[in-house]
């Protein structure tokens, strides 16, 4: 009989060892990394791999990511990754990290060259048509309230200044 019990003990110790990570998060933002991870899961296994992320990349518009870069991404995980090591791995490169850089990253994705600024309409395309898309009339409002200058560059930096501290960086 009490060689039944062990087992047990052993699988709630190892549920608890991985609840931690879901208490880092409020419940809206496990939605948003469930949402990103279902999007990533190309294959729709369950589980991130290799050519899950080449395929995210190519609808990123990535294409020829080397299979280098996309090895050194999965070494990253202690194992396959499935959405609690998602949420892990999440989880521990967000600890102690700044929003404004987090968001500056993101931004960075689209920017290759850094040049710290997009173009209005590519950034209009991008945010119509991936993930959480948005519409004509949030497109509208975001470029009112930080308009891209003459040529029709956004100023991401500054953008991302202004929804982190709530003001424009002054120009050096």
């Amino acid at each position: 009989k009490a060689v039944a019990m062990a087992p047990k003990k052993a699988k709630k110790k190892a549920e608890g060892a991985n609840s931690n990570v879901f208490s880092m998060f409020d419940q809206s933002q496990i939605q948003e990394f469930k949402e990103a991870f279902t999007i990533m899961d190309q294959n729709r296994d369950g589980f991130i791999d290799k050519e899950d992320l080449r395929d995210t990349f190519a609808a990123l518009g990535r294409l020829n990511v080397k299979n280098e870069e996309l090895e050194e991404m999965i070494k990253e995980s202690s194992g396959p990754i499935n959405f609690t090591v998602f949420l892990t791995m999440f989880g521990e490169k967000l600890k102690g990290t700044d929003p404004e850089e987090s968001i500056l990253n993101a931004f960075k994705i689209f920017d290759p060259e850094g040049k710290g600024v997009l173009r209005k309409d590519y950034i209009q395309e991008m945010l119509m048509t991936q993930a959480e898309r948005f519409t004509q009339e949030e497109i509208d409002q975001m470029f009112a309230a930080f308009p891209p200058d003459v040529s029709g560059n956004l100023d991401y930096k500054n953008l991302v200044h202004i929804i982190t501290h709530g003001e424009e960086k002054d120009q050096e």
